[in-house]
């Protein structure tokens, strides 16, 4: 059974860092995209950056572009968000997300269908 468990988060001023993890287990990692939403409250989930599964082709959604780079690391079954230059508009939960298909590349939340359980990260103005 496929588990992405993401971790990370916390509360951070503005201006400041975070470094967002997923691991994955259950399946062969290197094997598929990954990709991390995230979920404001009141508002719908978003996809603000997705990989290719070779680690060669990036995403970012145009409200994150320059502050937020997405890494994977095939070897430790991790991919990663940092997140720089965060504003209180960052302030949601990050899902650490995945296709149901191998060698499958896509740059839309809704092909997205394997869900970590979130993580919380909070911008302080």
């Amino acid at each position: 059974q496929v588990q992405l468990v993401e971790s990370g988060g916390g509360l951070v001023q503005a201006g400041g860092s975070l470094r967002l993890s997923c691991v994955v287990s259950g399946r062969t990692f290197s094997m598929y995209g990954m990709g991390w939403s995230r979920q404001a409250p009141g508002k719908e989930r978003e996809l603000v950056a997705a990989i290719h599964w070779n680690g060669d082709t990036t995403y970012y959604a145009d409200s994150v572009k320059g502050r937020l780079t997405i890494s994977r690391d095939n070897a430790k079954n991790t991919v990663y968000l940092q997140m720089n230059s965060l504003k209180s508009e960052d302030t949601a939960v990050y899902y650490c997300a995945s296709p149901l298909k191998p060698y499958y590349y896509s740059e839309k939340q809704t092909d997205f269908g394997v869900w970590g359980q979130g993580t919380q990260v909070i911008v302080s103005s």
